[in-house]
């Protein structure tokens, strides 16, 4: 099994996952998978098959040929697809000390993500930086938002959302980043229908925009929104108790209020 050790190492490296995720999924040790990779270990033939179901590929195929010379393409592996159900493929980036990053994909990048977002080499292309107050057992991605559709979020807001498996997932009126195959990257408040379980309302937060549907078909990734970054402070909100001029009559309502106090 001399090729083993190469060939997890470059199938792993080729679909997104970091030897933690690969470990989980395969239900062994990130030691060991390590050991496997740096070729100290060979894995039990239970682990082999579990690999290949995992790579979508021949247990022979795996331990028999240079998977590297016969995979070029990169979003193929075994004959698995990034468009298929059984996988989907999430390309990530890691640091040296295989942690990994969050990718950032600003507004100039949001138009080639949707055909980018399974490269490797694309996302390797993007800026990147880690955040060590978010719980490091999930992946997340920062999209830099468009628009004033979700204020008091502004454009060129920075939301960093956490990788959601399926559109199973989602909770009613939380805050999503999604990719669709239609508008790209959008953020936008969700519901779910009672009677429709494949299609979402899509619904901003500003009213001034209308909601409309997506059906899950054509949903590509889906983030959860965790956390934003805003060069920005928010205002007061809008309501009229809470105006810049409602605010200003409170603090001179309450100085004459201390006026009147300290005569008596």
């Amino acid at each position: 099994m001399s090729l083993i050790s190469d060939n997890l190492k470059y199938l792993r490296k080729k679909i997104g996952l970091t030897q933690e995720q690969m470990s989980q999924q395969v239900g062994i040790k990130r030691s060991l998978l390590g050991a496997y990779e740096e070729g100290r270990a060979d894995p039990r033939i239970s682990n082999l098959i579990k690999f290949a179901e995992i790579f979508d590929m021949s247990v022979d195929q795996l331990i028999g040929a240079d998977v590297a010379s016969l995979n070029t393409g990169s979003a193929n592996i075994g004959g698995l697809h990034a468009n298929t159900n059984k996988l989907r493929v999430l390309s990530i980036t890691v640091d040296k000390n295989e942690r990994e990053n969050i990718e950032l994909v600003p507004q100039k990048a949001a138009a080639g993500y949707l055909n980018g977002y399974a490269d490797p080499e694309y996302m390797e292309e993007l800026p990147k930086f880690r955040l060590p107050v978010l719980p490091g057992n999930a992946t997340y991605r920062a999209f830099e938002i468009n628009g004033d559709s979700m204020l008091p979020l502004r454009s060129g807001t920075i939301v960093i959302g956490k990788y959601v498996e399926s559109d199973t997932e989602i909770k009613n009126g939380k805050t999503y980043i999604f990719l669709t195959k239609d508008e790209g990257v959008v953020y936008k408040r969700v519901f779910k229908y009672a009677d429709k379980s494949d299609v979402f309302c899509f619904a901003s937060d500003n009213r001034q925009y209308s909601s409309y549907d997506v059906a899950g078909k054509d949903i590509v990734e889906i983030w959860e929104a965790k956390a934003f970054i805003s060069m920005e402070f928010p205002e007061p909100d809008s309501g009229e108790e809470f105006t810049l001029k409602g605010l200003a009559d409170i603090v001179m309502d309450l100085q004459q209020e201390v006026i009147k106090l300290k005569s008596r």
